[in-house]
């Protein structure tokens, strides 16, 4: 039985699918931008190896939206340009507050991707162990930031809290525009 105001089964998978591809966009781009300031030195490999992943989430949210024909989110020119300013940013503050953001970024997208699986029917199966695969994936990269300084960054519990509070609202605003 649905509550007034609820949302359909659809519409809350059409929105998981817009908020998902939108986030791994963003995802992309902090990696393009961390990559253009620390790429060739001893962390490029990493962030190589998280940016491919990255590429690949948004390339599959990216067939479920046009296969389920869902509307993307507008505000992609939006994270495309925060994104990379993100992790350009980060990077020029140094090498663990590129790994800082990482963290921060990979805290919220497992608490968001650990909601949306509790919240999935059986008969969305495929949908739930894609975002459980791409949760594993975000929580690899959490360790790498965390193996890598991440919590020695300048002010890092202040800079994870802004980069946390970002993505939350990035999050929500992309739910629903």
């Amino acid at each position: 039985m649905s509550v007034p105001g609820s949302m359909s089964k659809d519409d809350r998978v059409a929105r998981f699918l817009r908020v998902n591809q939108a986030g791994e966009l963003g995802a992309v781009r902090i990696y393009q931008g961390q990559r253009a300031v620390l790429g060739k030195g001893r962390h490029g490999p990493l962030l190589a190896h998280m940016a491919k992943q990255e590429e690949h989430h948004l390339t599959t949210f990216g067939k479920m939206i046009a296969e389920r024909r869902v509307r993307p989110t507008a505000l992609s020119p939006l994270w495309h340009v925060a994104g990379f300013v993100l992790g350009a940013g980060t990077a020029l503050m140094g090498e663990r507050a590129a790994m800082a953001c990482t963290v921060a970024v990979e805290e919220a997208i497992d608490e968001h991707y650990v909601a949306q699986a509790a919240a999935l029917d059986g008969d969305e199966a495929e949908l739930k162990a894609t975002i459980e695969q791409f949760r594993a994936e975000e929580l690899e990269h959490r360790d790498i930031g965390l193996a890598n300084g991440a919590e020695q960054a300048p002010a890092y519990p202040l800079l994870s809290t802004a980069i946390k509070t970002g993505c939350k609202i990035a999050i929500w605003l992309s739910e629903r525009v």
